[in-house]
């Protein structure tokens, strides 16, 4: 794996650590819903989704 791709995927964790920390998380925790799904729950699965695609994306190009 190229150098530059384990910095993105470390800076990638580092961000992560930060999103899924619990003031953060606490920021989305109130009364309001989305389709019916507490905001929490929608901020928790939404950062998760958007985790798992980047890090394909970054790992895609290290095929290449």
């Amino acid at each position: 794996m190229k150098k530059r791709h384990e910095q993105k995927l470390i800076i990638l964790s580092f961000g992560l650590i930060i999103l899924f920390s619990a003031p953060i998380i606490l920021l989305f925790n109130s009364e309001k819903e989305v389709f019916g799904f507490p905001m929490i729950y929608i901020y928790i699965f939404g950062m998760w989704i958007f985790s798992i695609v980047i890090s394909f994306v970054i790992l895609k190009k290290y095929d290449e």
